[in-house]
């Protein structure tokens, strides 16, 4: 018997330019609402332990422009335009942050973004400050910084080269396409969510069935993962609180992880704002899509819907300083 999706799950469409926007829905519409923002090669499937496990929650996923069901949409892509579309699907789910006047009986409104996902984010509280009144930010959002010995202009091959290769491939079944995620190392632990989020992701007809991303988007949008294109800016204009939650293993499920202690640390001194958080046991992928990660970011997500206090004045931080 095939998978099916936990009760309560549908999906909606967002206009955008272009056309329309998928966007995955788990919870009741009257609950605590979370925008959830996946990643690079992903879909909002990836968001489907959280919507299933979050029942007091509703959790509004899209699939990016270039991903999933929005496939084909068109370019250009990058994080602006990802804010852009990201604000598209908070006003048509009429949503608001705290920060809109007359709305000061809503919940705050957190924006939970994985790997690419949270530099959408990022740009979506830069771009549009008055929707947004927290991030979390999963194993993503700060410049990811190149591996030893690798140039700045090669850190999109080195970090995603693989999973922008699987995009280009030709699968005749969904079982094939089952066997080849299977193998992946980061999935040694096989669940239905994996399977689902799997099956979903295939686009066209058998036997000629091809993952759902757009190699195009993908291209542009991981050129802006070591902070280029403005984006410095961008995470220097946030002005609201920032959870950071840092994977011990990387793609492959190796260490040190996408982001190196060292490395966030330095960030973390550079943007006194950011809180940091540091998961245990999971890699990249399974920081979101495992049990035992998401028993690691459900907390954080819940401590970032309470209504916020306020801030004493701070000192204006380096990082700001830097893109004057």
């Amino acid at each position: 018997m095939p998978n099916r999706p936990a009760p309560g799950y549908r999906t909606d469409l967002v206009p955008v330019r272009g056309g329309e926007l998928t966007v995955g829905i788990w919870g009741d519409d009257d609950a605590p609402t979370v925008i959830a923002v996946h990643g690079i090669t992903a879909t909002h499937r990836a968001w489907a332990l959280l919507g299933e496990t979050a029942r007091d929650l509703r959790i509004v996923a899209p699939d990016l422009r270039g991903r999933g069901r929005s496939n084909t949409l068109p370019g250009p892509w990058g994080m602006a335009t990802h804010a852009d579309d990201l604000a598209a699907v908070v006003g048509h789910f009429g949503l608001v942050g705290n920060g809109l006047a007359g709305h000061d009986d809503a919940g705050p409104l957190v924006v939970v973004g994985h790997s690419m996902g949270a530099f959408a984010a990022v740009a979506l509280a830069a771009r549009h400050p008055l929707l947004v009144d927290a991030l979390v930010l999963v194993d993503g959002g700060l410049p990811i910084p190149p591996p030893p010995g690798v140039a700045p202009a090669d850190i999109p091959e080195a970090m995603i080269g693989a999973a922008a290769r699987r995009l280009g491939m030709t699968f005749a079944t969904s079982d094939e396409y089952r066997a080849f995620w299977r193998e992946h190392p980061a999935f040694a632990d096989w669940t239905p969510v994996i399977e689902q989020y799997v099956d979903y992701d295939l686009d066209g007809l058998a036997p000629r069935l091809t993952p759902s991303g757009d190699a195009r988007a993908v291209a542009q949008d991981a050129q802006e993962l070591s902070g280029e294109f403005g984006y410095l800016g961008d995470l220097a204009a946030v002005d609201c609180p920032i959870d950071f939650i840092r994977a011990p293993r990387d793609l492959s499920n190796e260490l040190p992880g996408l982001y190196p202690p060292s490395a966030v640390a330095d960030w973390q001194k550079r943007m006194p704002r950011l809180r940091v958080h540091e998961a245990a046991g999971v890699n990249h992928y399974t920081i979101v899509m495992g049990g035992r990660g998401l028993e690691q970011v459900l907390p954080v997500i819940r401590a970032a819907l309470l209504p916020a206090q306020p801030d004493p004045p701070a000192p204006q931080d380096a990082l700001s300083r830097e893109n004057r």
